[in-house]
């Protein structure tokens, strides 16, 4: 969110400086502005001149009280001249309290501000209160310090609330505020605890905020984004949000932290994680209070679920996902993927699926998943035919190469393997299998090797083509052994013998003739009997037995090829069985 700021604050010569307080090390003395008609600023004002002036209608008009020191009771005094019975600020235009210092404890409760406000480079230096004020304009808190505890309890701002470079020193509570305009906190340093339970926001911007005491940054509202980009905490956090965008860009977790996200499109590229970071996705809705949900009309009727975007530059070892979309999130770049946790219902990238034609052979693509990557790489580099369906790269996002794809896809493997889910698993052995087929870098005999194993049983993952190749050698073995490999008849044996006298022994020679080719014509080799035969050579084959069964040298060959192919098909399909229903 581009954050407007007020316009400088006057400087001489049309708003001099009050002299007042002049010191050898300050000789300018009070920072205060002149008031209009004096030599001094409000704190230095005769009481009389003072009092004439809060009654008058100038200190309605457009106020400056940029570097006015403010004891307790000036600040009380001028609140009470200028405030209507029912707490409203009756300022005809901006007032500015740029740079003054606002000393002992501050309330400015149940106050309402009908214009711009400016407490920019403001110092206070007690505890301050803003409970219950609306803001009707724009508020600008830019570089303020609170050098003690601030509560902006149910505040309305109505306008931009603009915090950027702000200090809290001591704690800061802006629970059950609504940010109508949108908020920036850019830069700012929260040292005490931190809370925006049931906090509402158009916007929210916390880019390089810094956060140095245990925080709990929500439940809150956005409905548009919540930035956290480049900010830094430095001790356990835990981030309850509603927004359809939340950018982690660059933030630095320095302890242990938590998202509980709810519709949400989360970023967290180039993120430094130095503990463990958990994401997670709410189911539902967050409470602001004891029996008080948080509101969440501004987003009714979309996905309440969350979407991660990117992890690219991010240390994975430290990051567990807990019912992520993953769809669309690119891994691209992520250091110890391996490490990665994913549990609970995450759900990747499918492939289209359906058949589809390339060179008139038809191409079907099971269903499986795969990474955002994949889909770039085939959108970009396949043929026409074959990339409908995969999606395509956003605009300024690099197409990895087929070798880089199967490291991403080996590595993410290993995590889910060590998360025991193997059916996803599976599939991505599957993907690093594809990218490694088409890696033009490797050899032909290995690209080659690897589109055999493809095209039999789909990388030991298809049952259904290794049974499909299974029956189609089966048959073939069937009929092979049909037309040519049973003989015309069974081979009888035998027995020749002869007696050169009486009472010699008798020599007796068993002998089996050999299988004799069958002739004629193909109709009678096709025969129930012939087949029965085959058919038992075949089943023992697949089981790798022999048949015992007499045959011709073709059948013989035949038979001994069977036993080989038919074994390997059927281990195949009993592999790609067992890594579907493998836990």
């Amino acid at each position: 969110m581009t954050c407007p700021s007020p316009e400088p604050s006057p400087t001489p010569p049309d708003w001099p400086y009050c002299g007042h307080g002049a010191t050898t090390e300050d000789p300018v003395g009070c920072r205060g502005i002149h008031i209009p008609g004096h030599t001094s600023c409000l704190a230095h004002l005769a009481d009389a001149d003072r009092d004439a002036y809060l009654a008058g209608p100038a200190s309605r008009a457009d106020a400056v009280y940029t570097g006015t020191p403010f004891s307790p009771g000036l600040l009380r005094q001028l609140l009470r001249a200028l405030c209507t019975p029912d707490n409203r600020f009756p300022f005809l235009g901006d007032v500015r309290f740029d740079h003054a210092t606002f000393t002992g404890d501050v309330w400015f409760d149940d106050m309402t501000f009908p214009s711009d406000v400016s407490f920019e480079g403001a110092a206070f230096t007690g505890a301050t209160s803003f409970d219950g004020v609306t803001f009707t304009s724009d508020v600008f808190f830019e570089r303020v310090t609170f050098g003690s505890d601030v509560s902006f309890l149910g505040v309305t701002f109505t306008g931009g609330a603009f915090f950027q470079e702000a200090t809290f020193t001591g704690d800061a509570s802006f629970d059950d505020s609504d940010f109508h305009g949108g908020a920036d906190f850019g830069w700012a340093a929260f040292a005490g605890e931190t809370s925006f339970r049931g906090a509402l926001f158009r916007d929210a911007s916390f880019k390089g905020a810094r956060f140095e005491a245990e925080s709990q940054l929500g439940p809150l509202a956005c409905g548009r984004r919540l930035q956290l980009d480049g900010a830094v905490f430095t001790v356990p956090v835990i981030v309850e949000a509603v927004a359809p965008a939340v950018t982690c860009v660059r933030t630095r977790w320095a302890s242990a932290a938590t998202l509980h996200l709810r519709y949400a499109e989360l970023d967290l590229k180039d993120a430094v994680l130095e503990y463990p970071l958990t994401v997670s996705a709410r189911s539902t809705p967050f409470s602001s209070g004891p029996g008080d949900p948080l509101p969440e009309t501004l987003l009714s009727g979309h996905d309440p679920g969350v979407r991660l975007t990117s992890i690219d530059g991010v240390d994975a070892a430290h990051l567990a996902l807990y019912d992520i979309d993953l769809t669309d999130c690119r891994f691209a770049g992520a250091v110890h993927l391996d490490q990665l946790r994913v549990d609970g219902w995450c759900t990747f990238a499918n492939t289209p699926g359906g058949i589809h034609w390339h060179r008139l052979l038809p191409r079907w693509w099971g269903r499986r998943s795969t990474l955002a990557e994949e889909h770039h790489w085939r959108a970009q580099c396949a043929p026409a035919a074959l990339a409908q369906g995969w999606t395509s790269p956003p605009a300024d996002t690099p197409v990895l190469r087929p070798a880089a794809l199967a490291a991403l896809y080996r590595q993410a493997r290993k995590s889910l393997e060590d998360g025991k889910n193997e059916p996803d698993a599976a599939d991505f052995y599957y993907g690093e299998m594809e990218m490694r087929r088409h890696d033009t870098t490797r050899s032909p005999a290995e690209r080659a090797l690897l589109t055999a194993y493809w095209a039999v049983s789909g990388y030991g993952l298809r049952a259904s083509r290794a049974l499909a190749w299974l029956l189609g050698a089966m048959t073939t073995t069937l009929l092979a052994l049909l037309l040519w490999g049973l003989p015309a008849a069974d081979p009888k044996p035998t027995t020749t013998g002869r007696q050169a006298a009486v009472g010699q022994e008798v020599t007796l020679t068993t002998d089996t003739p050999d299988p004799v080719n069958p002739t004629g014509p193909w109709s009678e080799r096709v025969t129930s009997e012939r087949f029965e035969k085959a058919l038992r050579v075949v089943i023992n084959s697949v089981v790798f037995r022999s048949s015992g069964q007499s045959l011709t040298t073709a059948g013989t060959y035949t038979e001994m090829t069977s036993r080989i192919a038919e074994p390997i098909l059927l281990g195949l399909a009993v592999l790609a069985v067992r890594g579907r229903v493998k836990r």
